[in-house]
């Protein structure tokens, strides 16, 4: 029987996402200057303040002020009607070390050996629904709010737009498991303030649907066919939406974990990942778990797979790897056998996927809104300037567990052509 299944998204003004991008850029910060830095960095915004907490254990010292005037900056949030501006709002920082019982189940005299971060269960998924084996709900609910910021820089065809935005997206599936169509669209935006409130959204839900949306359908033609004459849109459904971002709600790091990897489908282990450092394994277990599941699918394994492993804090080995196929595998094997293949093909230590994943390098910042997953795997060039004003220039290769460098040696080990 045909169901409905619902997907959001969250804009890089959001509040809990400005929290994600600050810590993430201390992060970066953190990993340029020292590549062995063990951190993780929690960021509470709310009206004109940032308050940064957490641990660290690193031989970089930085200016962590003017890390995040220049992420809120960036972000948009440039001007004292907002209530949160970036030159203007206080920065605290309460970062202090890092406890030594967590460091001595971490490191290890062989590098091999590292140990856990943390305990807990970590998973991956992938499927067939999008060219980026990634859920079709979540990758719109994505896209709609990269082309409404997109609108918002330009500044051209829409000018009232402020940083803080919303979007869900609700899909019609057939008896088939197969995505057939848009039921229906939220888009909630933050936006300067009108005179006259019904005209005010009635132009809003204007330039959402015959602005917006057009252009989301231009860029990307392969979802075109999903959007109909019969969509139910809901634009700013609340009304007046002046007062948004950190002076709106206040912000933290790590809420929006849904957000940030499958949008619902699949499944989650309760692990934030913004602010962490890769020997925590809420997120480079994560990161490894979604390699696998895309490099599964992507060798035509199965349709959809889910991957969970789990760990004992300052214990290397995962205490448990668990694939799921949903009844998809194109291979004759329980998805217990396909696991047990699945062990002998990727390494699952936490100092092996930070090696093969290339995690300890400053690759954070473009994964803190948007999405972690699905994204483009590119190198980049970054630049990070010391607090005494030295700056040091590298090439960062992103998104690395979104590489499918390993379905030559998946389809090697299934028999699979």
């Amino acid at each position: 029987m045909p169901y409905l299944f619902t997907s959001e998204s969250v804009s890089e003004g959001h509040p809990d996402k400005v929290a994600d991008q600050i810590s993430d850029a201390l992060i970066d910060n953190f990993l340029a200057f020292d590549p062995q830095s063990k951190v993780a960095c929690e960021t509470l915004v709310t009206t004109g303040q940032v308050i940064l907490a957490g641990e660290v254990k690193s031989k970089a010292y930085l200016d962590v002020q003017t890390i995040a005037r220049n992420v809120i900056k960036k972000i948009g949030y440039t001007k004292s009607e907002y209530m949160f501006e970036a030159d203007s709002c206080g920065v605290l920082s309460a970062i202090h070390e890092q406890s030594a019982d967590i460091n001595q189940g971490v490191d290890r005299k062989k590098k091999e050996e590292q140990g856990a971060g943390d305990q807990g269960m970590m998973f991956g998924y992938a499927t067939n629904e999008t060219e980026d084996l990634m859920p079709l709900a979540l990758d719109l609910a994505h896209k709609i709010l990269i082309e409404l910021a997109a609108l918002r820089r330009e500044n051209k065809v829409i000018k009232y737009l402020r940083p803080d935005a919303k979007s869900q997206v609700t899909l019609e599936y057939n008896d088939k498991n197969e995505p057939v169509r848009i039921d229906a669209i939220v888009v909630s935006t933050q936006h300067d303030d009108f005179d006259g409130e019904a005209k005010m959204l009635a132009k809003i839900k204007k330039d959402i649907i015959e602005i917006l949306i057009p252009r989301v359908q231009a860029k990307y033609k392969k979802y075109a066919k999903l959007f109909n004459k019969d969509i139910k849109y809901h634009i700013n459904p609340t009304g007046k939406f002046v007062i948004g971002g950190p002076h709106g709600d206040t912000g933290l790091t790590g809420r929006k974990i849904i957000v940030d990897t499958y949008g619902g489908k699949g499944a989650h282990g309760g692990g934030a990942f913004s602010g962490k450092d890769p020997s925590k394994v809420d997120r480079s277990a994560a990161y490894a778990t979604r390699h696998i599941a895309k490099n599964l699918v992507a060798a035509g394994v199965a349709s959809e797979v889910l991957v969970q492993v789990s760990y004992a804090i300052g214990v290397a080995k995962p205490t448990s790897i668990n694939v799921n196929t949903y009844g998809t595998a194109k291979v004759k094997m329980t998805d217990g056998q396909i696991g047990k293949l699945v062990e002998g093909i990727f390494d699952m230590r936490p100092y092996f996927i930070e090696q093969r994943l290339k995690l300890r390098t400053p690759m954070y910042s473009e994964t803190a809104a948007y999405g972690h997953m699905g994204r483009k795997n590119e190198t980049v060039t970054k630049t990070f300037t010391t607090p005494d004003g030295k700056k040091k220039v590298m090439k960062v290769e992103l998104f690395t567990w979104e590489k499918l460098d390993y379905v030559a040696k998946v389809k090697k080990a299934f028999g699979l052509k």
